[in-house]
């Protein structure tokens, strides 16, 4: 079993720092908190940000981090080689993922945006070592997606070998439909950072995906 096999398997909450929801400043507090309160991997989601503003956001979160979890950057695979992140994201339209895989080698942690169990599959035999799927419930992030029939995600879950991570839209409330269906993944972003207390609502989501 490889470095990237061990470390997934074991992993169960994602947590997505959007700049969208809250700005660098306080996505950096708010990784610090998540990183010693149950959080297994960060991942930086920036769509509108210059590469000189996300190399410099990069550089601070691993300092935080200091290889505690592994920090994944969306979409950019030159300012993940850049910043020496652990891995990145791709979307159905960024980088094919063995063309990212041949940039970063075989230790970078490679992930894959899904909406079907047929690009889950494709996904998979490209060599991706994780699958975000969704959008699994409504969400700012992709307003004009609808929710998923859960039955989906069910299948995905049973026929995709590597870790999958239901995504979109999952909070406190809502989780509980994954969680009575068997899933203990979840990639999260507003319901923790626009939380109160950060550290406390990372710790709620890390038990109850344990």
């Amino acid at each position: 079993m490889s470095s990237n096999e061990i470390l997934l398997k074991s992993s169960r909450l994602y947590l997505i720092l959007d700049t969208e929801v809250a700005d660098y400043s306080r996505l950096l507090t708010i990784a610090e908190k998540a990183a010693s309160s149950g959080a297994d991997i960060v991942q930086l989601r920036d769509k509108k940000g210059s590469a000189k503003d996300i190399l410099k956001f990069s550089k601070n979160i691993l300092k935080i981090l200091r290889e505690k979890i592994p920090y994944i950057v969306n979409d950019r695979v030159d300012l993940a080689l850049v910043t020496d992140a652990q891995g990145v994201h791709l979307g159905q339209d960024d980088l094919d993922i063995g063309f990212a895989r041949r940039l970063m080698g075989k230790k970078a942690v490679i992930g894959a945006s899904c909406q079907t169990l047929q690009a889950a599959k494709e996904a998979e035999a490209e060599g991706a070592d994780y699958i975000g799927f969704g959008s699994v419930f409504e969400t700012f992030t992709k307003p004009g997606r609808s929710p998923m029939d859960l039955n989906v995600l069910k299948e995905v879950i049973n026929k995709i070998k590597i870790p999958v991570f239901p995504i979109g839209g999952i909070n406190q409330e809502n989780i509980k439909n994954l969680l009575q269906i068997g899933i203990k993944r979840a990639a999260v972003c507003r319901a923790i950072l626009q939380s109160q207390d950060t550290g406390m609502a990372t710790k709620s989501f890390a038990d109850l995906l344990r």
